[in-house]
């Protein structure tokens, strides 16, 4: 277990995000390293230890012996993100303030699915906006936010039904609904027709196959090979997945709540006071809010990990009541994702910022909150996009179909499995060819064809043929040609099958000589030879 694979290193250091072998001893001497895209190091294990020496940033973490330790520079480290699955170890004082200092954020997961801490760059808030986002049902702001986020929801929604999933009447019903929130009055009924948009838009998802390594197969359980419900046998809800398919769904939605806790943050908002969830005790509602806009957009990337990749079964294991978690190293995997969702929430938290402000008595001249997240104001002073481009997705692993091994990007199998592979490919397409040529409307066309042939020799009469035309002439002069022609379109002037015109091209078999005129006229050869 070690670090993520996020982390690049400079010559002479050994390669941090690769290394499997066990090192009993850690060195004393940690890598100085910088953070490549997309900026996020996940740690995760047992004994994590976040701190800082001697002006660096200093991280640990492992199994057992197999420890691993790194540095970084307050100067190019490049580090936007340090995420933490599970909770076992300490993280100081002095390194939190490390991580202000160079406005990089500390989010600490729960395997499971759930957020146990994040804090990011603190910056001035204005109490004016919170107080707004308290009154925003008084003042009406509360439904317009309500309505512009569960639209744009359901119009993501509705792309992946019908571009991904390939399914027009999903994503017809779901357009349906989607136009009917205009017309709401109240945030419940928002609500009532989301529930149905997505009762429809899961549904699409029930068959949706999931692939392992052949080899793996005997270990994997029959309710792991498709995407199945998203409501857990256990919980009825979609928390405690039983599959791996929901329990990477729920992971992913766990990394999108910890970004849009970090944008309503830094936009001086409240996470905990939402417009569309309920207020709970132990929930980020507004944090929640603006994830659902960008969920479909994490539907999307799971879809094409699970469609495009095969999953290794090492990756997850299952507790004794039958909920399925994510190993480590896999779930780290998937954290680094964060800068992607964190730039797709952030123009959703400024526009619920800029409607809160909206709705707030001030000076006519008085400027709108600044657009921190996206720079889109001096984007637009500068003449840029409003919006920085789009980063690169992690790519997942890519592993042998049959065996499991991790390969390189482009082949479906190793080395070793290819040839077996291929051989499995010809088998089946072979078989499928004998059953297609066996099959009725095979021997119909078969004796119709046939008939057709014995009716033409019956009626063809061998005096018609030429007296210069004889089988000698054939052979010597006319079979030799029919190799400057292709089958199809000797096929196509005798009127005979593919295979057929094969046999007289390669001279296995002569042509019937009801057909020497024919094929005569086709090689150019001159009637008085």
């Amino acid at each position: 277990m070690v670090a993520t694979p996020t982390v690049s290193q400079r010559l002479g250091f050994r390669k941090p995000a690769e290394t499997t072998e066990p090192q009993k001893r850690p060195s004393t001497e940690a890598p100085v390293l910088r953070v490549a895209r997309p900026g996020v190091v996940t740690l995760f294990g047992y004994g994590v230890k976040i701190s800082v020496e001697r002006g660096h940033l200093t991280l640990e973490d492992g199994i057992g012996a197999d420890r691993h330790r790194w540095r970084f520079s307050r100067v190019g480290h490049g580090l936007k993100r340090l995420v933490v699955i599970g909770n076992d170890g300490f993280v100081s004082l002095a390194a939190l303030r490390w991580l202000a200092d160079q406005d990089a954020a500390f989010v600490m997961l729960e395997r499971n699915g759930s957020v146990l801490v994040t804090t990011g760059p603190t910056r001035a808030s204005d109490a004016r906006l919170r107080r707004a986002q308290a009154l925003a049902f008084h003042t009406g702001a509360a439904l317009r936010i309500t309505r512009e986020l569960i639209t744009q929801k359901l119009a993501g929604q509705q792309q992946v039904a019908g571009d991904n999933l390939r399914n027009p009447d999903i994503a017809y019903a779901i357009g349906r609904l989607k136009a009917a929130i205009a017309n709401t009055q109240t945030i419940p009924e928002i609500r009532v027709l989301e529930a149905q948009a997505g009762a429809a838009y899961w549904s699409a998802w029930r068959d949706l196959p999931v692939n392992f390594p052949k080899v793996n197969l005997p270990r994997v359980p029959e309710h792991w090979r498709s995407f199945g419900t998203r409501q857990s046998i256990l919980t009825g809800s979609p928390r405690l997945a039983t599959n791996p398919p929901n329990a990477m769904l729920n992971f992913l939605y766990t990394v999108l709540a910890s970004e849009a806790r970090l944008a309503a943050a830094a936009l001086g908002l409240d996470p905990a006071i939402g417009v569309l969830h309920y207020d709970t005790a132990a929930r980020d509602s507004l944090a929640c809010d603006l994830m659902e806009p960008v969920r479909p957009q994490v539907d999307a990337f799971l879809l094409s990990w699970i469609v495009g990749q095969t999953l290794r079964r090492e990756s997850f294991f299952e507790d004794r009541n039958g909920n399925c978690r994510l190993m480590g190293s896999f779930a780290a995997k998937l954290a680094e994702t964060a800068p992607n969702w964190s730039r797709a929430v952030a123009p959703f938290a400024e526009r619920f910022a800029k409607e809160l402000w909206s709705s707030i008595p001030k000076p006519p001249r008085e400027p709108a909150p600044p657009t921190l997240l996206t720079q889109a104001r001096k984007r637009e002073a500068v003449g840029r996009p409003t919006m920085p481009p789009a980063m690169a997705t992690p790519r997942p692993e890519n592993v042998c179909k049959l065996c499991g091994v991790p390969i390189k990007h482009g082949p479906s199998h190793c080395p070793k499995c290819a040839m077996t592979a291929s051989t499995e490919r010809l088998t089946a397409a072979a078989e499928a060819g004998r059953r297609i040529s066996q099959s009725a409307d095979a021997q119909a066309s078969r004796a119709k064809t046939q008939r057709r042939h014995a009716a033409e020799r019956a009626a063809w009469e061998p005096t018609s043929l030429p007296s210069w035309l004889t089988h000698q002439v054939y052979a010597k002069k006319i079979q030799p040609r029919l190799a400057a022609f292709t089958s199809r379109q000797l096929s196509k002037a005798v009127g005979v099958s593919v295979q057929y015109a094969i046999y007289l091209r390669s001279g296995q078999r002569s042509a019937h000589p009801r057909h020497w005129v024919k094929l005569a006229e086709l090689v150019g050869l001159p009637p008085d030879r």
